[in-house]
Order: structure tokens, then C-alpha cells, then sequence
């Protein structure tokens, strides 16, 4: 029998890209995506379409209610996206307080409930300068907690955890896959706005890779 796994799938195109790493690595995937007030939805929207048509078990869970607690984050407030790449220090305003380790925490729970030793999670080295929650040291630290918060131990496994956006992509494209079945735009609108540093970022990993991004920008 496959090895059981959870993967965060948040609907992106480094949680699409992890998502098939761990069915190419042959694990029997547990999908699943929060909605936890994030203005740009349509990313759930696309996890729940490419989750159907390849058959695999997954969940959308309700947590906004947490957004009473976690202020601040142009993500989930009424602030302004802002503009420009990454390591801009104006990028900070997009920091959702401790998202990652609540999102961890219950896909954990959710890992032992279905009998998973492992979460995959989509953390990878073109967010270390911005997302301390995506940095070597707090999913080590992680780890180290939740092979012991339970019975059960579970794993944190961040196969892309050392590399950035460009090689996650080249292995995405190694392996064949629609980039089209994602979304990354901070901004919630038709058509992805080109400018946020999501976008600007995903740009350029298609750009090195010497390929087309196949979403549509403003």
C-alpha cells in the first residue's frame, strides 16, 4: 500500500508543484486547502478544480474566523497589495501573523487522524528573505515538535525547501505539468495583476525557464 501523506495545498503553483511531487514519489496525497480570509479566494478555487479531475481526497476548511485574531496583513485586510519584488521591505505588510505554524498545526491533526506520517509543505528559499514561517530553522523546529506534539509521529517535508521558485518550477515542468490549473496573484481579480510581488516572482521563474506563463495578466 502507498504511504499516506497530507499536502497544504493552497491552490499556488508551489503547492501544485508539491502536490505532484508526492504523487510522482507514488504516496497516497490528502489535499488540503484553508480559507482563512484571503482576498485573493481564487487560488482555493483552482485546488478544487485540479484535485477533481485527478481524483485525489480533498479538503477545503473554514478557519476565517481566525482573522479576528491575526490583524494587519494586507492579505486578509482592507490594505492596499503593495507593489514591487519580494525582498522589498514594503513586501512585509503581506505577513499573515503565524499563519504557517496554525496551517501546520492542523494539517498535522488531520495526518494523524488519516493515519499520514508526513505534511508536505511548500516553503522554499525565494521567501526566507521576507516569511520568517518559511525559513530552514522554524520548519526544523517544527518538525522537531510535531514528531512528538502526538502518539503518532508526523513529519514536516518541504522538499523545495533549499531552492526557489525557478527550479521549483523547472521540476514541475520536468514532470509535464499545467501551470494554467494555478494561481498567485496576491490580488483577487479576474485576471492576475502583474505588479504584487507574487506575480513578479512567478514571472520571472517562467522567464528563466525560457517558457510562457499560461494565466492571463492585466
Amino acid at each position: 500500500m502507498a504511504e499516506k501523506v497530507v499536502v497544504i495545498y493552497s491552490g499556488g503553483m508551489d503547492s501544485f508543484t508539491v502536490l505532484n511531487r508526492a504523487l510522482k514519489d507514488g504516496k497516497e496525497v490528502y489535499a488540503l486547502s484553508f480559507d482563512y480570509g484571503q482576498r485573493h479566494v481564487k487560488e482555493l478555487e483552482c485546488a478544487r478544480s485540479v484535485c477533481t479531475k485527478l481524483s485525489i481526497n480533498h479538503k477545503v476548511i473554514d478557519i476565517s474566523a481566525i482573522n479576528q485574531l491575526l490583524a494587519g496583513s494586507s492579505l486578509t485586510d482592507d490594505i492596499d497589495i503593495p507593489e514591487g519584488h519580494y525582498e522589498a521591505e514594503n513586501m512585509k505588510s503581506t505577513i499573515v501573523p503565524n499563519r504557517n505554524m496554525i496551517l501546520l498545526s492542523l494539517a498535522v491533526a488531520y495526518a494523524v487522524s488519516v493515519g499520514a506520517d508526513q505534511v508536505y509543505y511548500g516553503a522554499h528559499s525565494g521567501d526566507h528573505a521576507i516569511y520568517p514561517d518559511c525559513r530552514p530553522e522554524f520548519v526544523e523546529k517544527m518538525n522537531d515538535v510535531c514528531k512528538i506534539a502526538n502518539y503518532e509521529s508526523v513529519e514536516i517535508f518541504s522538499p523545495y525547501l533549499t531552492v526557489n521558485k525557478t527550479a521549483i518550477l523547472a521540476d514541475g515542468i520536468s514532470m509535464g505539468l499545467d501551470y494554467s490549473n494555478t494561481w498567485t496573484c496576491y490580488n483577487g481579480r479576474e485576471k492576475a495583476c502583474g505588479k504584487c510581488g507574487a506575480c513578479q516572482e512567478r514571472l520571472e521563474s517562467f522567464a528563466e525557464n525560457n517558457v510562457t506563463d499560461p494565466i492571463s495578466y492585466e
